[in-house]
Order: structure tokens, then sequence, then C-alpha cells
């Protein structure tokens, strides 16, 4: 039989247990905390779901072209670089509207504007749902506060399918960009990414047209980054 002395131990250790269980369960999960060291990532500064620019009749390539219709916020503006970046049409796909690149001869850029701020882009985090297809790529550009255009070299692909991604704009190689012609020139050295006029991104590529053919689709938009005072 079991000493009255152990059995005190026993009922005593299945005490303290119970207490700790106890309190585990009215106690609140701990806030996630910010590690030592790690710089907060800045908070959403503008989002932008596109809409349909106003039309009449059946919806075409020629009636569908973005003008500055297609934005729903009124801090963003929409920007257009490439010879024949006029042809880039509102569509809709999976319940959203998106930019389409396809009748595009030539490259083109797109990219958003914040009318009242510059935005800080070395913590920044820019996130799109995007689509391209046949082995089309789109390409991180921004429109640095002195004017010039410079395109980043991570090529995003997404196989056909809208996927939401995320670009961060550190670790890169960045090289000018004609925005005219939307060519890549020379590398551009350690650029000041504190304050930036415009994001986006480009097709290098002219667009196939319809069907499974080469082009990007830009769907909804998400900046976080910290604003700069225009």
């Amino acid at each position: 039989m079991q000493s009255s002395r152990s059995l005190g131990r026993t009922l005593l250790t299945a005490g303290l247990v119970a207490w700790a269980l106890a309190a585990a369960a009215q106690t609140p999960p701990a806030r996630e905390t910010q590690k030592p060291g790690m710089i907060p990532r800045p908070p959403l500064l503008f989002a932008e779901t596109w809409r349909l620019p106003p039309h009449t009749g059946e919806a075409t390539d020629e009636n569908m072209r973005v003008t500055p219709a297609v934005v729903t916020n009124p801090r963003v503006e929409v920007k257009l670089y490439g010879p024949n970046a006029s042809v880039v049409r509102a569509a809709e796909h999976e319940g959203r509207i998106d930019l389409w690149t396809g009748m595009a001869s030539s490259p083109v850029a797109i990219l958003v504007r914040d009318k009242r701020n510059y935005v800080n882009l070395t913590d920044a985090r820019l996130r799109w749902i995007v689509r391209t297809n046949a082995i089309h790529t789109l390409h991180p550009v921004v429109k640095l506060a002195d004017g010039r255009l410079i395109v980043g070299d991570r090529a995003i692909t997404t196989d056909g399918e809208f996927l939401q991604l995320e670009v961060a704009f550190t670790g890169m190689r960045w090289y000018g960009l004609d925005p005219a012609r939307v060519v890549v020139l020379t590398e551009v050295s350690r650029p000041d990414l504190s304050k930036v006029d415009e994001v986006g991104l480009a097709t290098l590529a002219p667009g196939g047209g319809h069907g499974i053919a080469g082009s990007a689709n830009l769907s909804n938009v998400e900046l976080f980054a910290t604003p700069v005072p225009r």
C-alpha cells in the first residue's frame, strides 16, 4: 500500500498540474512580438481594384481600352508606357477586373502613382494579383523622383494562373528603362529608392493577341510603403 507521505506528494503533484493547465487555458496567447533588430514593415498605403471604362454596346478591345476612368481609388493614378501601350485594355476574369497587355505590339509598363505622396520603397512590399501567359514574364519597374524609369532583374511568371505575388525591392540589380520604347538600358548602380514617384510592372516583349499567347493580366494591387509627402 502507498504510504500517507507518498500519497500526499502524489496529490500535491496532481494539483499543481491541474492548476497549471487551468491557468494556461485562461491565459490569452501572447501577441506576436517584433523580433529584436527587425524593422517593422510599413502599413498599407493604398489599394486599387480596377473597373471597366464607361462604354456602350458589347465590350470590345477598342471600347475597353484603359483610360483614367478604370481607376477606383481617387488618390491613385495609372500610368502606361510603351509605343503601343494605348491598346492595353480592361477585362474581367475570376470576378475581378484586370489590365491586359495581349493586344500591345510593343513592350508595356503599367505603373501606379499616389497623387499625394512619393513612396519609400526601401522596406516596401508591392502585392499584386497577376497572370502571365505563354512564357511571358513581368519585371518590377519604378519611376524615381528625378524622372528616370528603372527596371529590376527579378522575373515573374505564373504559368497561366492568376496568383497573388509580393515584390520586395531589395536584392535586385536595376537597369535604366527607356520610357518611350520600354527597352532595357545600362545598369543603374545603387538607385535611391527612398523617394519614388511611381511603381509597377513591365512586360519586356510584345503581346501575342487573344488565346493562349504571350500576355499579362494585372488585377488587384496593394502597396505597403512609407509615404513621403510631395
